[in-house]
């Protein structure tokens, strides 16, 4: 292994070779840096990106303070280096290494990856091949760290499955301190891997995967899964922080421009709304919010500790919090006179209110707004259960303009199971209406953005059956958009279809498809996130090459009674209840928000002891629910 002293000593001669040395010699304002012989568990929390990106991640931010806070054990920081710096750091002999100590990842007891998204598996690979870890969690002992990943992605972690020796499903922070002291126990006792695994095997929310072998038929559905171990459970169960605890307030400056320079608050985790295309707002379920008090007096502390003069209040739809109103106008007096610019990244449409826009121009956003209809005809909107009517959004268009903002971004979506050309052309019908609206009220300087994705179905939501729309068709409504939005005002921009379809094999994807994606990575794929680094052709190759149809992931319309690959993971919500909700979406039936009543989604009778966690105003579910039986997974 080399020594952190000798990686110090190889970098001096490299650095100045590459793009943006300061992203490799850490050192940043509020750096935590602790003695190494003073604790007796270090954690290296990688974050497969680079640091540009990787550093403003909150998820790490969360982490990172929850485990330095901790007396007995240590955490450390590593992204993954650009291709200059990659190229360099192979030639001299260097591994990936930590920012905070320069110790190389192996050195480290356990290695937390967070894989947010799945275009980031080629790049988990390259970070591990830098380390010099081997890539299958089979072919490493007890002298390796304990390598584990987090993140939405692993809400269906089977195609990274063999490469990782644990995963943990949920929210990071609840987990951690489990995992440290299972930890130090099993280090105490100086048992095996296998003994080490089956105490992981026993929190809430920990999969590991070696314990279960899957059988596929062979058209490649899965037809069964076997439990290998004893101390495996059948299914399981996302973990969840119930209340949220504080938020971080102590952020790490860094040494050169990222892509958020700002201070980061989550003012509530989950969304009401169910959506039907949302992962996000099924997987984080329920809604949990932080209370006013807590949310402005962590961005008085984290100004005050960072310089920053920025704030980002964080969910999954700021409009919804509770006491939105009251937390702006706390904001509002508590930070009078400091030049504070706060932006909330999500709004909702059918929870905008004209009160919340006066206090919003008080805060000096940056930008203009954001909104999401995701679809441009009623029907559409109906089908994703996102009931927004069409006046509805032109209407607060309109008073967004009349509060003297001059720009909105609009967000949709393409690809929505029974979609029609028509409902495309609707999208630019409806962005051509709010600039109208736009031009009577501010004039020429009005600017409309449309944001154009591509429908992907993810597991655990009402549309985890249906199937993606063919890849030319997608091309087709791209195509008519572009040509009916070329005109002064206006402006487009979209997802890379083959990209989309990417994302699509690898997040319904299996365990054979890791075959694949070791052989993308052998083939040069790296940084597939990034449009000119992206080899759609590779990843055809390498599927190709391994005889694998990545099409039956992706356009294959699934059975509701057939096993999933993911379906031994549990976001908590019932099977039956998705399964529901997705034969309402064929019938245009929507459901109303959680908030206006529960519909027995099964998130809070999944859980023993839920009941008693329930508390006004910082939890968002109904206090009083009518009885029912969560309904298990099938082998």
């Amino acid at each position: 292994m080399v020594s952190s002293t000798e990686i110090k000593t190889r970098l001096q001669r490299v650095l100045l070779k590459v793009q943006k040395p300061g992203r490799y010699v850490g050192g940043e304002y509020n750096q935590v840096q602790k003695d190494w012989q003073s604790v007796n568990a270090r954690v290296a929390l990688l974050f497969p990106e680079i640091y540009d990106i990787g550093l403003p991640n909150l998820g790490i931010s969360i982490l990172y303070d929850a485990i330095n806070s901790r007396s007995d054990a240590l955490a450390e920081r590593a992204y993954l280096p650009w291709t200059d710096m990659e190229n360099e750091m192979r030639a001299a002999g260097i591994p990936l290494f930590t920012l905070e100590s320069t110790n190389p990842l192996t050195a480290f007891d356990i290695i937390g990856v967070s894989v947010p998204y799945e275009t980031l598996y080629t790049n988990v690979l390259n970070a591990f091949d830098l380390a010099g870890i081997p890539f299958f969690a089979s072919e490493r002992d007890e002298t390796f760290p304990l390598i584990i990943a987090g993140g939405h992605s692993t809400f269906n972690p089977e195609p990274m499955a063999p490469f990782f020796d644990a995963f943990f499903l949920g929210d990071g922070e609840s987990v951690m301190q489990d995992l440290l002291i299972t930890w130090q126990e099993w280090k105490q006792a100086g048992d095996t891997k296998l003994q080490l695994l089956e105490r992981l095997a026993r929190i809430e929310g920990m999969y590991i995967p070696s314990f279960y072998d899957v059988q596929y038929d062979n058209d490649g559905r899965v037809t069964g899964m076997t439990i290998l171990n004893s101390n495996a459970p059948k299914q399981i169960l996302k973990r969840f922080a119930v209340p949220l605890p504080p938020p971080v307030t102590q952020f790490l400056v860094p040494n050169i421009d990222t892509v958020h320079n700002r201070v980061a608050v989550e003012i509530m985790r989950g969304c009401s709304r169910g959506c039907r295309f949302c992962q996000a707002g099924h997987i984080l379920r329920p809604v949990r919010e932080r209370p006013v008090d807590e949310v402005v007096n962590a961005i008085e502390a984290a100004l005050d500790q960072t310089g920053y003069e920025e704030v980002a209040l964080l969910s999954l739809s700021s409009s919804d919090y509770t006491h939105i109103t009251e937390l702006t106008q706390a904001i509002i007096d508590r930070f009078a006179g400091r030049q504070v610019s706060v932006s909330l990244p999500s709004l909702r449409i059918e929870s905008f209110s004209v009160e919340l826009m006066e206090r919003l121009r008080d805060l000096r956003p940056s930008g203009g707004f954001t909104l999401a209809p995701e679809a441009a005809t009623e029907r559409m909107r109906r089908i994703i259960n996102k009931p927004v009517s069409t006046e509805q959004l032109l209407q607060t268009a309109g008073e967004i303009f009349d509060h003297g903002w001059t720009s909105i971004k609009l967000y949709f979506m393409i690809g929505h199971p029974s979609e029609t050309m028509e409902d495309v052309a609707a999208i630019a019908d409806l962005c051509k209406q709010v600039h109208a609206i736009g031009r009577k009220k501010v004039g020429g300087r009005v600017k409309i953005h449309a944001g154009v994705s591509t429908f992907i179905p993810k597991p655990h939501t009402p549309f985890q059956w249906a199937a993606c729309d063919q890849t030319d068709s997608i091309r087709e409504k791209l195509a008519l958009l572009r040509n009916e939005l070329r005109k002064p005002g206006l402006k487009i921009t979209w997802a890379d279809p083959d990209s989309s379809l990417l994302e699509a094999w690898l997040s319904r994807g299996d365990r054979r498809t890791a075959r694949a994606i070791q052989r993308a990575w052998e083939l040069g794929c790296r940084f597939d996130a990034w449009q000119d680094r992206f080899r759609f052709d590779l990843w055809q190759q390498a599927y190709a090459e391994c005889g694998i149809d990545p099409y039956a992931y992706s356009h294959r319309l699934r059975e509701l009674d057939e096993i999933l690959p993911w379906q031994h993971l549990g976001s908590g919500i019932d099977l039956d209840y998705l399964k529901q909700d997705y034969r309402m979406s064929l019938s245009g039936e929507t459901r109303d928000d959680c908030r206006e009543g529960c519909h027995n989604c099964g998130v809070l009778t999944s859980y023993g002891t839920i009941r008693e966690m329930i508390k006004p105003g910082v939890w968002n579910c109904p206090p009083t629910l009518p009885k029912h039986k969560s309904t298990p997974v099938s082998d």
